[in-house]
């Protein structure tokens, strides 16, 4: 019996996916559960049309990132902190202060998706943050921390 997953299901497939199953799974467990439906010629071609939908959506969301990463390709950041007379900052650096130097520059990034290389700043000095614009498109960003007095 063909199906098509409403979600992802350990050891049979992901969303989307038409799969062979024996009919009782389907009927007994899978379709009541809600994980699948029944893959008659009607739902098909709704599916096929979702597909071409979803793919046309992804390119075009792929698009846009990659023109984001080539505007950020060759960025450098300057993000000023409060310092003791030994170059050490009063706190750190966090994914919040690059996100809201990237905002200055122009682009939205939100701050879930920035690792800063070698975790917390917490001296003055040059670094690299990685920003994953989308899945996987990412940008590596120098930034200079430097004391602000």
């Amino acid at each position: 019996m063909e199906i098509i997953l409403k979600q992802d299901v350990e050891n049979l497939g992901h969303k989307d996916e038409i799969v062979n199953v024996k009919p009782g799974y389907a009927r007994n467990y899978l379709i009541p559960q809600g994980f699948a439906i029944m893959a008659t010629s009607s739902a098909k071609k709704v599916h096929t049309e979702n597909m071409k939908q979803k793919a046309h959506k992804e390119a075009k969301l792929r698009e846009n990132a990659e023109a984001i990463a080539e505007k950020m390709n060759g960025l450098s950041l300057r993000i000023g902190t409060k310092t003791s007379s030994t170059g050490k900052i009063f706190g750190s650096i966090n994914t919040i202060m690059i996100s809201e130097a990237l905002e200055k520059e122009g682009f939205s990034i939100d701050r879930k998706n920035i690792i800063i290389k070698g975790g917390a700043i917490k001296e003055v000095g040059n670094y690299e943050a990685n920003v994953k614009i989308y899945k996987n498109i990412k940008v590596i960003v120098p930034f200079e921390v430097f004391s602000e007095e």
